[in-house]
C-alpha cells in the first residue's frame, strides 16, 4: 500500500507574454520531438524480441515522458492568464515586477517574479507562489521586509522595483 500524499496546492494562473510564448514553443518542439521518437521504436520494435531489447525500452520511457509533458501543457496553456500591464503605481510590487534586494550583509539581489511555469534559479526568476514573493507582494521601494526562509528570517531591503517596459 502506498503512502497518501494530499494533492498539490493549484498552482497560480498567472504568466508574463515571454514564458506564455515559451511554453507554446515548448509544446510545438515536443510534438515535433515526438514523431522522431515513435519513428525511432516503430524501428526498435521491428528487430525482433522486445523483452530484451533496450533501444525499444528506451524508446517507450522517452515517448511516455514526452506525451506527460504534451498532457500537462495542454491542460495548463488554456488555464493561464497573460499579464501584459503594468499596475498604476510603478514602485509597488506586483506580479512581472524586477526588484532588487539588499540583505543584512549588504549582498545585493535582483528577482523577477513570474508565474510557476517560468521561475528559473538561473535567470534570478522566482515563482509567485514562492515564499519570497508572497511576502515582497503589494510592498513598495524603500521597505524593509522580514522574510521567512528556508535558512530562517531574513531581513531585506527593497531597493529598487521595476518593470519590463518601464526601464
Amino acid at each position: 500500500m502506498g503512502r497518501y500524499r494530499p494533492p498539490a496546492p493549484p498552482k497560480a494562473p498567472y504568466i508574463t507574454p515571454e514564458g506564455y510564448q515559451m511554453l507554446l514553443s515548448e509544446e510545438k518542439a515536443l510534438w515535433k520531438r515526438r514523431r522522431g521518437v515513435v519513428q525511432a521504436l516503430s524501428e526498435a520494435a521491428a528487430e525482433g524480441d522486445r523483452s530484451e531489447n533496450a533501444e525499444y525500452i528506451y524508446r517507450k520511457k522517452e515517448l511516455r515522458e514526452i506525451d506527460r509533458r504534451i498532457r500537462y501543457l495542454q491542460k495548463r496553456i488554456p488555464a493561464l492568464k497573460v499579464v501584459e500591464t503594468t499596475p498604476s503605481n510603478p514602485k509597488q510590487i506586483f506580479f512581472g515586477a524586477w526588484v532588487t534586494l539588499e540583505d543584512e550583509k549588504e549582498v545585493e539581489h535582483n528577482y523577477r517574479i513570474v508565474g510557476p511555469d517560468e521561475f528559473d534559479q538561473k535567470k534570478e526568476y522566482i515563482s509567485i507562489d514562492s515564499p519570497m514573493a508572497r511576502a515582497l507582494l503589494k510592498k513598495f521601494e524603500e521597505d524593509e521586509v522580514e522574510i521567512t526562509l528556508p535558512s530562517g528570517v531574513q531581513i531585506f531591503y527593497i531597493l529598487k522595483v521595476y518593470y519590463q517596459n518601464s526601464e
